[in-house]
């Protein structure tokens, strides 16, 4: 038994020796750890929060949209980008709210969220549809060379023809017939899919290219 009493204090006296040394250290790393598993709890709740309220906000643009009142609709879309601009919440509230806008003749507050989801949106097939939709709208406003700027860039592949279709409007509407011919047949090119929606825009498109002659 005193072997073993002795072997025992010998453990000890390791042990205490180790603790002394690297107790500290062990004690940091614990904490440090534990710091880590709340930090990580806490960003998960804060961000299960924002998208929650994102999320009731973005509710709340779709009601006024159906009831066809631009103004909620505006004001929501408006706290949406303002509390949660880094959510895709909120880009496609700017975009609901656009619309609204623009179905009611408003095309200055039409413009607004459509800038902001074209410049600061996070998603780029969302900025894409923003930069589309804006160009529309500035458009109606006359201001054609600044909706042919918008369109520069190259959009994604889902949204082509729709940017040559209305690259088309727009040069038509300079009086540039022959730019706006190879734009209308770009978009024609681009809309060779056997889908439904595909065929109906290519036949909306090759009447307006008809109907600026040879």
């Amino acid at each position: 038994m005193a072997v073993y009493d002795l072997e025992e204090q010998e453990q000890i006296s390791e042990l205490k020796a180790w603790w002394a040394q690297y107790g500290n250290l062990v004690v940091g790393l614990a904490l440090a750890a534990a710091v880590a598993a709340v930090g990580w709890q806490g960003w998960q709740w804060y961000q299960n929060r924002n998208a929650a309220e994102a999320g009731v906000l973005y509710y709340a643009v779709q009601q006024a949209a159906e009831q066809q009142d631009a103004q909620k609709a505006r004001e929501a879309a408006g706290r949406l980008i303002g509390e949660h601009g880094g959510s895709v919440s909120a880009q496609l509230g700017a975009l609901l709210s656009a619309a609204i806008q623009f179905e009611a003749g408003d095309f200055v507050n039409a413009r607004a969220p459509l800038e902001w989801a074209a410049d600061k949106g996070k998603d780029p097939a969302l900025r894409d549809l923003a930069r589309l939709r804006l160009a529309a709208v500035m458009l109606q406003q006359g201001e054609l060379d600044a909706a042919l700027a918008r369109l520069q860039a190259a959009p994604s592949a889902a949204y082509k023809a729709r940017f040559d279709d209305l690259r088309g409007d727009i040069l038509a509407a300079q009086g540039k017939a022959a730019e706006a011919r190879v734009a209308y047949q770009a978009a024609i090119d681009a809309l060779a899919g056997d889908g439904e929606e595909a065929a109906t825009l290519r036949e909306v498109v090759r009447v307006k290219l008809e109907s600026l002659g040879v």
